[in-house]
């Protein structure tokens, strides 16, 4: 007589191992995207904090600052608006923002009345599409 072994079969095994698989490479997608929304709310977050500085250099200034760079500060004599202008967060190449560098660009009209800042968002944040966008005291376009 022959005795059988209780446990599970070669065909039962597999079939669990694939699912398995399955599952967390579905949950590796879903936080890849949620990490990808993640930085581009933080890109508007960014544009609008610079945005808020720079408007309040402007109301003691009467103009606004010649020049911005990633990680100098906005300030105007003793008064610090922004101890450091944001960089955009890595990975910078998400979706629609292919240029190796899309880092914040702030331009000063000339006559110091306007600016404009561009950055990219890679998917639909908000009320923002995906792209190239342009912020000025306007607000965010």
């Amino acid at each position: 007589m022959r005795k059988y072994k209780s446990g599970f079969t070669l065909i039962e095994l597999l079939v669990v191992i694939a699912i398995i698989g399955l599952l967390s490479t579905l949950s590796i997608l879903s936080l890849n995207t949620a990490r990808a929304r993640a930085r581009d709310a933080k890109r508007v977050a960014d544009v609008k904090q610079i945005q808020t500085a720079l408007e309040m250099y402007f109301n003691d200034a009467g103009i606004y600052p010649s020049a911005a760079t990633s990680g100098s500060p906005v300030l105007y004599g003793s008064n610090t608006y922004l101890a450091a202008i944001p960089t955009p967060p890595t990975p910078a190449n998400d979706g629609s923002c292919t240029t190796p560098d899309p880092a914040y660009t702030y331009v000063q009209d000339g006559s110091g009345a306007s600016y404009h800042i561009t950055y990219c968002l890679g998917a639909q944040t908000g009320g923002v599409s995906a792209g190239w966008h342009t912020a000025t005291p306007a607000g965010i376009q």
